[in-house]
């Protein structure tokens, strides 16, 4: 099934693999959720949920069940392995050694994976607007504590498709002036967003210089669920990592 997932073009080091489900995949969800839903909180069947994250483990051959996170837009970082069922609160985690993996589930916000250069520590964030400004995938590469860290960023709306307020630029401009890169003027009060400008901006602060991926746009691509488009009965996908 080739077309239900998209395989990050980046340069992963030796044992780290990753991969980003569409809605094509082998999923049981119905109706506005077709058909592979893997968010809990999205509206749709729990049940048709779990059958699907379970489809996706057979599907990729994953080595363990995904670290799945309770997102909410905020910059926590959480460490797997996380023992339990409950899903810990946070925004993005990170794993070391093998049989890891994480997972970062969106419909427009950017999705961030992350490798060290010897495949011993992974992460994933997820970076909405919020999340991104107050520092999310500083905190994730600052959990990590690994040299050579590369980065891959996976799908979100695109700079084309994603408009915002004053309040969200004048966010980024308060952190750095050269933000202001990223947006560009539509309307009176309104900006054209690019989430992936903005992200790099931000890792390369971190000093993060390997940055792949980006010229994604979930909002014109129907693989892929997209909030902006669908509302409330969107579903969610998922970025993942993993280490073998």
């Amino acid at each position: 099934m080739a077309d239900a997932w998209i395989r990050p073009d980046w340069r992963a080091p030796a044992g780290v693999e990753a991969a980003v489900s569409t809605r094509q995949g082998p999923g049981v969800s119905a109706g506005p959720y077709g058909r592979l839903n893997l968010g809990l909180r999205s509206g749709d069947d729990l049940a048709a949920v779990a059958a699907n994250r379970a489809s996706v483990v057979t599907a990729l051959g994953l080595p363990a069940e995904p670290l799945w996170l309770r997102q909410v837009h905020g910059t926590d970082v959480a460490e797997g392995p996380v023992a339990g069922a409950d899903e810990p609160v946070a925004d993005a985690a990170v794993a070391r050694g093998p049989g890891q993996v994480l997972a970062i589930l969106t419909a427009d916000c950017l999705p961030v994976l992350f490798a060290s250069a010897d495949g011993q520590v992974i992460g994933a964030a997820h970076a909405g607007w919020r999340g991104l400004v107050a520092g999310v995938l500083e905190n994730t590469v600052k959990a990590m504590d690994a040299e050579g860290v590369r980065a891959w960023l996976g799908p979100a709306i695109g700079a084309g498709s994603y408009e915002v307020g004053d309040e969200v630029r004048a966010a980024f401009m308060a952190h750095d002036p050269q933000a202001g890169g990223a947006f560009t003027a539509t309307r009176p009060g309104h900006w054209l967003c690019d989430l992936y400008m903005l992200a790099r901006q931000r890792l390369a602060a971190a000093g993060v210089t390997e940055v792949s991926g980006g010229g994604f746009d979930t909002l014109t691509d129907d693989r892929l669920y997209s909030y902006r488009r669908d509302g409330a009965q969107s579903g969610r996908f998922a970025s993942l990592v993993w280490t073998r």
